[in-house]
């Protein structure tokens, strides 16, 4: 059964571990898609991340299959005002966060964050992705992991267009890309210790 609870300041909010946020959409693009989200949330739970969803189906729920199966801790973080509307949590979510709106929502996933894993899905899912990215060029640079053909397809085009660019000041070495569950697999173990101090001292 999931633990409802309603989150506090950051500072009231004990961190045990590592934590890994999943993003990803309810409609996965492929069957293949769907396998690569499991295989990502089982290798998360192996290397001895919780791991922090938005508790529903599609790629979030086969991430969420995936940790579950090996024993971790699964949450999902959702608003208070939505999750009637939104439905039940998938069962593999061992706890839940309700939140009182999005900015506080995305808030609760970043600053928990010890890395993101990004896949595809629906504008929900993009808005995401580019908050995950400014926040690691601006607050804190956590790892972010694209994994899957939509996810490395968007990055593709946000580097193109010019969206996202490197400069010295906004270094992108956080970022990496995962192909496939051994790729994602192999750059999660050789993780290269990263500084996630927030930027600039703040």
């Amino acid at each position: 059964m999931n633990a409802l609870h309603l989150a506090g300041p950051a500072s009231d909010r004990a961190r045990e571990g590592l934590t890994a946020v999943f993003f990803g959409g309810v409609r996965p693009a492929s069957g293949e898609e769907e396998k690569l989200a499991e295989e990502i949330g089982r290798a998360l739970a192996e290397a001895g991340y919780s791991l922090l969803h938005g508790g529903y189906n599609g790629l979030m729920e086969a991430a969420a299959r995936g940790a579950s199966s090996e024993g971790a801790l699964v949450t999902a973080v959702t608003l208070i005002s939505k999750h009637d509307e939104w439905g039940a949590f998938n069962p593999h979510a061992t706890t839940s966060v309700h939140l009182p709106d999005l900015g506080a929502r995305l808030n609760h996933y970043l600053d928990h964050a010890d890395l993101v894993v990004g896949m595809g899905g629906g504008i929900g899912t993009l808005h995401e992705l580019t908050a995950a990215v400014y926040y690691s060029t601006t607050i804190r640079p956590v790892p972010i992991f694209l994994a899957g053909p939509t996810a490395q397809r968007l990055l593709a085009f946000l580097r193109e267009e010019k969206w996202l660019y490197e400069t010295p000041t906004r270094p992108l070495g956080f970022l990496s890309t995962a192909e496939s569950a051994d790729v994602f697999r192999d750059r999660l173990a050789s993780l290269d210790a990263l500084d996630t101090a927030p930027i600039g001292g703040a």
